[in-house]
């Protein structure tokens, strides 16, 4: 039977015998949790998908009926000239040879015309839906589980199963996803164009700037944060005397991040996929085919203490793992069916209650640390809009308008520098725990010593003063002054 240790959770054969485990509330989460999580999404991005299927034909025909039109004439009004439609089309079959050329993603002729398909058919529907509900509740998540899932299936009919694969079909998916989330932003843009008689051609040049850039920026920076937190592992602590043959090895790689002074030597990389004598993942090899390192990531790791005992910060990807679950599941046909069967319906008893599954379902798998805040903020929507609502001014208008009303007021402007600023806090840590270690080190020395609101027995609770006063900034910010 189960029963609970502390804070723990152990399995007991019968009253009075030993324990035999126990696990976390991180191992539970991760061996239990997020697998019912999968299934709910899944179920919940199919039945937004089967929802939005009308939408979708009209969408096709739509797209198909402007591609004959634009083939004839090019508009001369100025706010209805748009990219020329030859250029977009070689544009597209551009970068799809790019991406099948790409070594790193695994690309085969299959998986182009899956990313072709998928990522017209979903692009055309993130552009309604934008367009009709807003980005903000724009289901890119179940557009992402849904590509994955055909993706998977079919390439299961196709006997593809081996570990290539796996990163094939992680590529369409997150290539689609990255579609479809581009398309609904790209209609906002042009939307709102269109209302300030802006020229979309010139907005669509401004777009596919800045998406060139974002790409070019952000891929060292999420590089950097991984080798900043990554840990690399004695082998002997997790894998001792396991060896490998290192001349069937060809790529190499050396120690990234602060361990990166203390061993400067070029190693084999292995990817180990079974349990045998150790945890599946990356090791470094040496020449001798001895295990020196097992590479524990920076983002979604589970070492949070390197060898010399400094700790390390992990940053979570929950929907990555939850990819990554769906297509291991599905290729390997080692997904435990009853957990996610049990997510299923719990989807489906919430659609027949009137419930959107997909929202619920990801704050599933979502760790408390992600949505307590985020109900935490709503909350305070929720308080803002309710003494707003109640001015009067405000009393004669429509639920529509009232809605309308709270998302321009500035407490939105103050909540989204608050993203943003978190975000960039975490990128300057990040870099200064991986480039500038001594000053990290230090930074860390002195927070421990002199910081309570970093260490010791009431740090959790005083650290809780400062987010107090962001939310009641936030509230003062957000709430409108009632006329003179």
């Amino acid at each position: 039977m189960i029963k609970f240790f502390g804070d723990q959770l152990g399995v007991v054969l019968s009253p009075g015998t030993k324990l035999i485990s126990a696990m976390g509330p991180n191992d539970i989460r991760s061996a239990y949790v997020l697998y019912i999580g999968a299934g709910a999404v899944a179920t919940g991005g199919l039945v937004s998908l089967a929802r939005s299927m009308p939408m979708i034909w009209k969408s096709l025909a739509a797209g198909l009926a402007g591609i004959g039109k634009g083939s004839k004439a090019i508009s001369t009004l100025r706010t209805e000239q748009d990219i020329p439609l030859k250029w977009v089309i070689i544009g597209c079959f551009g970068i799809l040879a790019a991406i099948t050329m790409a070594t790193p993603l695994h690309m085969n002729l299959l998986g182009a015309l899956l990313i072709l398909v998928f990522g017209f058919l979903f692009s055309t529907v993130s552009s309604r839906l934008t367009g009709e509900i807003g980005s903000s509740s724009n289901p890119i998540s179940g557009m992402a589980v849904a590509t994955l899932l055909f993706t998977c299936l079919i390439f299961l009919i196709m006997g593809w199963t081996g570990g290539q694969y796996y990163v094939t079909a992680l590529s369409v998916g997150a290539i689609v996803c990255i579609a479809a989330s581009n398309a609904g932003t790209t209609s906002q843009d042009l939307k709102t164009g269109f209302l300030v008689g802006a020229t979309p051609r010139l907005q669509q040049y401004a777009i596919l700037a800045g998406a060139l850039s974002s790409a070019l920026v952000l891929g060292p920076i999420l590089l950097k944060l991984n080798d900043a937190s990554t840990v690399y592992v004695p082998a002997a602590q997790v894998a001792p005397g396991v060896t490998t043959d290192v001349s069937k090895l060809t790529l190499t790689a050396k120690l990234q991040g602060p361990q990166e002074a203390d061993d400067h030597k070029t190693y084999k990389v292995w990817q180990k996929v079974d349990t045998v004598g150790g945890p599946a993942g990356k090791y470094l090899v040496g020449d001798d085919g001895k295990l020196a390192y097992l590479v524990d990531p920076g983002i979604n790791g589970s070492y949070h203490t390197r060898p010399d005992g400094s700790e390390v910060k992990k940053y979570d990807a929950p929907k990555a793992v939850l990819m990554s679950y769906i297509i291991k599941g599905i290729l390997d046909q080692k997904l435990p069916w009853t957990l996610v069967l049990f997510g299923v319906m719990i989807a489906v008893v919430l659609e027949m209650a009137g419930v959107q599954s997909l929202a619920f379902s990801v704050g599933v798998y979502l760790p408390l640390s992600s949505t307590l805040p985020i109900f935490i903020g709503g909350a305070v929507r929720w308080l803002v809009d309710r003494r707003n609502n109640k001015l009067a001014h405000n009393i004669g208008l429509t639920d529509e308008e009232k809605q309308s009303a709270g998302d321009r007021s500035s407490g939105v402007l103050l909540a989204s520098g608050y993203i943003a600023g978190g975000a960039l806090a975490g990128i300057i840590i990040a870099i200064t725990a991986g480039v500038l270690t001594n000053f990290d080190k230090a930074m860390n020395n002195w927070a421990e010593h002199s910081n309570p609101f970093y260490e010791g027995i009431n740090s959790d609770a005083l650290s809780m003063l400062p987010y107090a006063v962001i939310m009641v900034l936030l509230y003062w910010v957000a709430r409108e002054k009632k006329p003179a």
